[in-house]
């Protein structure tokens, strides 16, 4: 197995990072890791802030090895590759006690908050104690004093998602923390960026192994008001607009996963490589991305769109990842209205046919309403950012009733009569007849 030829000892935090999960860790630690081995770079370890009531048991973990895991990268043709991270060079959890993480955020060595909190942890709920809005506010306030500019590097998938951070953060500092409010206007910058790695689900083993693809991607916006890392020498992309990165990505890559996770996981299908070896659901995706979602996406420069499209065909194939289609499943309110509402509204103003984005509406209704799949088989629902209102909509039973909720409800589906013929005529079908209806 590969190991990391520093010595950690000699190794300095400079991020502090909120969600110490799967991705995080296949992810900006996996570059942060390669990083390091350049003798300049060592002051950018990264904190790990983990803030979570349920974080106990990883976080144990992680600590009893120093923070130190195992990452695999699996590739198509079946290759695997380990290598040992040690990027993660401190840890506190919040549960125990929040004085270390305010403190070390506040700290003149760090320089950047990054933060994997998922793309629903943007709403801000200015009544929760404890949440990642306040550690960040009461780590701030300290650092106002000693005026300390710093920057919030979202790396969650989200179109703008550092003018998301922005705006939560504001509203926050604004309500509860006004003199940080003004303070951040002027010395916290919020870059966007773009990240790309499938990350299943960790497998049986030990609690900290990450197993994820051998592809892995990252755009960012150039707007570190504090210093960053020289990421750019580890395969990081800097750039002044993440925009055409972001839209084809979210566009092509996330919208296609939420277009066959739901139907899938109705007929049964419980691993994505499964799903892509059926030519059905081949087919679908390929007109999805080719009619439905090309016309809309810009072209980064350099970038090669066929080819970028044959590859994520390619990448969800791959059967040494395995990806869980349960785990696309979940959050979907949250996914639906970042990676499919948006194409969609468009589509819908274009009068463009809008049959497999009513399937997948009628199908994601049965799924949450029913609460079962085709054969029967409850369904363990996880909507972690479902709202009342959302949840009353759904209780209530109603095709229609469902249209209104929050991800659907600024579309007005219901002033749409072709959509609402398609929707209704799919939400009456089998998943097995609506594909073969899209795809005549």
């Amino acid at each position: 197995m590969k190991t990391f030829n520093y010595n950690r000892a000699e190794i300095k935090a400079g991020i502090v990072h909120f969600g110490v999960g799967n991705f995080h860790r296949a992810h900006l630690e996996a570059y942060t890791n390669l990083l390091l081995e350049d003798p300049s770079q060592r002051c950018w370890g990264v904190f790990g802030a983990m803030i979570m009531p349920t974080d106990g048991v990883l976080f144990n973990a992680l600590k009893k090895d120093d923070g130190i895991y195992q990452l695999t990268t699996c590739s198509p043709s079946g290759e695997q590759d380990s290598m040992l991270i040690g990027s993660l060079v401190e840890l506190a959890w919040g549960e125990i006690d929040s004085e270390p993480i305010i403190a070390k955020i506040a700290s003149e060595e760090i320089k950047i908050i990054s933060l994997t909190i998922t793309e629903g942890g943007y709403k801000v709920d200015f009544n929760q104690s404890r949440s990642v809005f306040w550690y960040v506010a009461e780590g701030l306030k300290r650092r106002m004093e000693k005026d300390l500019p710093i920057t919030i590097l979202s790396c969650d998938n989200m179109q703008m998602n550092g003018n998301a951070a922005k705006c939560a953060f504001m509203s926050y500092f604004e309500a509860k923390y006004p003199e940080v409010a003004a303070w951040a206007k002027k010395k916290v910058t919020f870059p966007n960026s773009m990240v790309d790695r499938i990350t299943p689900v960790t497998k049986p083993g030990k609690v900290t192994d990450v197993c994820c693809e051998d592809f892995i991607q990252w755009v960012i916006e150039d707007n570190f008001i504090a210093g960053r890392p020289a990421w750019e020498k580890v395969g990081v992309t800097f750039t002044h607009d993440v925009t055409p990165y972001e839209i084809m990505k979210l566009s092509l890559l996330n919208a296609s996963h939420t277009l066959l996770s739901y139907p899938a996981y109705m007929e049964g299908f419980r691993k994505v490589d499964a799903v892509m070896a059926d030519e059905r659901y081949r087919a679908m995706i390929k007109l999805f991305m080719n009619r439905d979602v090309t016309p809309y996406v810009p072209v980064p420069e350099g970038v090669d769109l066929e080819a970028y499209k044959d590859q994520l065909i390619e990448r969800f194939s791959n059967k040494a990842i395995s990806d869980q289609v349960s785990r696309l499943c979940g959050d979907g309110i949250a996914k639906f209205a970042v990676y499919v509402v948006p194409i969609l509204k468009q589509m819908l103003q274009d009068g463009k046919d809008i049959s497999i984005e009513a399937f997948l509406i009628a199908v994601y209704c049965k799924y949450l309403i029913g609460a079962r799949t085709e054969s029967g088989e409850n369904i363990a629902i996880s909507e972690p950012h479902i709202t009342p209102a959302d949840r009353k909509l759904i209780s209530g039973g109603s095709p229609a009733e469902f249209l209104k909720i929050s991800p659907f409800v600024s579309l007005g589906l219901d002033k749409y009569p072709v959509f609402m013929e398609k929707y209704e005529q799919f939400y009456a079908m089998q998943v097995a007849e609506g594909l073969k209806v899209l795809l005549q």
